[in-house]
């Protein structure tokens, strides 16, 4: 399939600048892939598709605030910094804009969020073939220490903030309630929706609640640049399953119950794992570049709950598999969903409106 097969027209004003007042304030569409219908509900209505027995897979990972600015020791000309993978302590890949001005040996020095000069420098030592360049940052034990504070929640580029410096309601809301090992640089927007409450109404149905754990990077947010998918290498990012969750799922399979998962980058764990294990899913720690598109077949997971997706990009084309695996028709069906979900003025992206896949 083609990268341009999964374009779509969004006009502008649906894309969400701002999160609902409240967090299951969102809208529901809720699509039954065995027929195509389609029901438009609100997201406190979740509860009523899940059953006794069922498993909700959540990715507790969380944000860091891992946009930084900077400036050049020597030049004083301004740097953007967003952390991207972690080598080793205060060895990080990241991507800077202006990238032509941060040559190797380039010495930057942070700024806090007052844009005051911080003790913290990081020198580029080495720039990759897509143009990002590796620091190492001095003047601190470990930058992840600092990044509360100096590090901007990094919202991504479509939501546009004037002051972005001052993260207002964003340093809550671009974060899942249950959020808590620390190492995204994008939310698992899925997961936006849920309240306390929420967890709770779904727990006293008989769902066993369990997590996964997946660092939202490069491999789930960088567009695809080539024409065809079949050429397109997905970013390592790290992800872990435990015991516990593990069990669960063996539990509910074999008793002839269903696994929710909630947001793309967990349906990527699951299916990672059992593509690693020979289709039975096991305790693992590692990375993975798993790249779902149609037509891929699941093994674990049997039921999708996410968000909008922007066009062209390897989240709708992990749906469009989700929509009718094995086959190339969920391209089709997803198009036609999100249509209508423009019609019907859903909100789109990150702090956008919720889709169920059944």
């Amino acid at each position: 399939m083609r990268t341009d097969d999964f374009f779509y027209d969004l006009p502008p004003e649906l894309i969400a600048q701002t999160p609902t007042p409240r967090r299951d304030d969102s809208r529901l569409m809720v699509l039954d892939r065995s027929t195509g219908q389609l029901q438009h509900r609100q997201f406190t209505t979740l509860v009523e598709f899940l059953q006794a027995g069922d498993v909700l897979i959540l990715n507790n990972s969380r944000v860091i605030p891992a946009r930084l600015r900077g400036t050049n020791q020597y030049t004083g000309g301004r740097f953007e910094i967003l952390l991207i993978e972690e080598n080793a302590l205060n060895d990080w890949w990241v991507m800077i804009k202006p990238g032509k001005r941060a040559r190797p040996g380039t010495r930057i020095t942070l700024l806090d969020l007052n844009a005051a000069p911080t003790g913290i420098c990081a020198t580029v030592t080495a720039v990759n073939e897509e143009g990002h360049r590796r620091l190492a940052f001095t003047g601190i034990p470990d930058l992840r220490h600092a990044l509360d504070a100096i590090g901007e929640i990094p919202l991504p580029p479509y939501i546009i903030r004037e002051h972005p410096q001052q993260p207002g309601e964003d340093k809550l809301r671009y974060q899942t309630v249950y959020a808590n090992p620390p190492g995204s640089v994008a939310a698992p927007t899925a997961g936006l929706h849920f309240t306390p409450e929420i967890l709770e109404k779904i727990r006293s149905k008989g769902v066993i609640i369990c997590f996964v754990t997946l660092h939202v990077g490069l491999g789930t947010f960088s567009p695809v640049k080539v024409e065809s998918l079949e050429t397109h290498v997905m970013h390592e990012e790290w992800m872990e399953i435990r015991p516990e969750t593990v069990n669960a799922i063996q539990t509910a399979k074999a008793a002839g119950h269903r696994i929710f998962a909630a947001g793309t980058t967990s349906v990527r764990v699951l299916e990672s794992v059992a593509a690693l294990h020979g289709g039975i899913v096991q305790a693992h720690t590692g990375k993975t570049r798993i790249f779902i598109y149609p037509p891929c077949q699941f093994q674990v997971v049997d039921a999708l709950l996410t968000n909008f997706h922007l066009p062209c990009s390897t989240l709708l084309m992990l749906v469009s598999a989700f929509a009718t695996p094995g086959s190339l028709a969920g391209r089709e069906m997803m198009l036609h969903a999100y249509a209508e979900a423009i019609r019907n003025r859903y909100r789109f992206f990150s702090y956008g409106d919720a889709m169920l896949i059944k």
